[in-house]
């Protein structure tokens, strides 16, 4: 059984910056998919950005040129530098991982494990 777990969230001030890890245990996950999403109280779950299996990213708008995800080279582990945080990230956010789905590729049908989340509050 996969089972990623988060660390690395806190509160920050506006501005401020905050580093998300994610450790997935087992075998390197060379072939999946890797993502991290979020939920802010009262909102449904967002996707936030996404790394494939050629190392390719992708980011949501609202955080394209803050949000940085990157892993090790052994794909165990998998990161979320978040900068200029704003009080609107505020939310739990969470890893997630899985094969690519057949017709959506990296998209939200393909993430199948997920962690417990991390708290990350940004006070103006």
């Amino acid at each position: 059984q996969v089972q990623p777990v988060e660390s690395g969230g806190g509160s920050v001030q506006s501005g401020g910056s905050l580093r998300l890890s994610c450790a997935l245990s087992g075998s390197a996950y060379s072939q999946y998919c890797m993502g991290w999403f979020r939920q802010a109280p009262g909102k449904e779950r967002e996707w936030v950005a996404s790394v494939d299996s050629e190392g390719t990213t992708t980011y949501a708008e609202a955080v394209k040129g803050r949000f940085t995800i990157s892993q090790e080279n052994a794909k165990n582990t998998l990161f979320l530098q978040m900068n200029s945080l704003k009080p609107e990230d505020t939310a739990v956010y969470y890893c997630a991982a899985g094969r690519p789905h057949p017709s959506y590729a990296c998209g939200d049908p393909a993430y199948k494990f997920w962690g417990q989340g991390t708290q990350v509050t940004v006070s103006s």
